[in-house]
């Protein structure tokens, strides 16, 4: 965020203004995220993205969903940074769930993200595993790309033809352990003890998911498919159910 700034910043993609939400910094304070609900994107200046707290992250999540509704605008092949015009350069990145990408300002004023990339970014997000893939292209032929907007024929494609951002859904027990960690250290307010057990728990959550050859998960997902969906958008749907069932257990 640049210091005492007020006005609304444009979105790289589609010029229109973005919405920009205070949210909390790891080390305390505030911070300025702007979001842009018709193109699925955040924008971040400079290093926001890994300065965020942990609840922070949820708040964004649950932002994301409450505005699943809305119509997508798929990302432009020339994004423009809103501060000085430059195009955007296209970074790959991993996690240690895998890899995730965003765009990126030359002259590093910051960097666009889409929300499935966030989500990707900060390890609730999974690539579909062989067995899974299967299942998918045996059920629907052709997905639109949960990073760029991009369509993914099946028939021929595991990934992305545009972006390269392979075919993956949100990881339910990723987001529910997170929550459950966050919502107790709050109780015990605890910080720290959120920071670090949010970082200790990606590795044990994804290698369950991924080592589970129980396809529940994915039939769940395309249940729920329809023409012109991709799996970000079934993705948000149910992260509103895992908000209401976890709220239920924690009660």
């Amino acid at each position: 965020m640049v210091e005492g700034e007020t006005n609304p910043l444009s979105c790289p993609n589609c010029r229109e203004s973005m919405q920009a939400l205070e949210m909390e910094h790891r080390d305390g304070g505030r911070l300025r995220i702007d979001l842009c609900f018709r193109c699925y994107a955040i924008w971040f200046d400079r290093w926001e993205s890994v300065q965020l707290a942990p609840g922070a992250v949820i708040e964004l999540f649950k932002e994301i969903h409450s505005h699943r509704g809305e119509v997508r605008q798929p990302l432009s092949a020339q994004l423009r940074c809103p501060r000085c015009m430059k195009s955007l350069l296209v970074t790959r990145d991993v996690s240690k769930t895998g890899p995730f990408s965003y765009y990126r300002c030359p002259l590093d004023h910051g960097r666009l993200t889409p929300f499935f990339e966030f989500l990707r970014e900060k390890q609730f997000v999974r690539t579909l595993n062989p067995a899974e893939l299967i299942r998918v292209r045996a059920q629907v032929k052709q997905l639109m790309c949960s990073g760029c907007g991009a369509p993914i024929d099946l028939q021929t494609e595991s990934k992305c033809s545009f972006c390269a951002a392979p075919i993956s859904v949100l990881d339910a027990d990723a987001v529910e352990n997170g929550m459950r960690i966050w919502v107790a250290a709050q109780r015990k307010n605890d910080p720290q003890t959120v920071a670090e057990a949010m970082q200790a728990r990606d590795s044990r959550s994804f290698q369950t998911t991924t080592k589970s050859q129980d396809l529940s998960p994915i039939g769940s997902l395309l249940s729920h498919m329809k023409p012109g969906n991709d799996l970000l958008e079934v993705s948000i749907g149910l992260l509103g159910d895992i908000f209401k069932s976890f709220g239920r257990r924690d009660s």
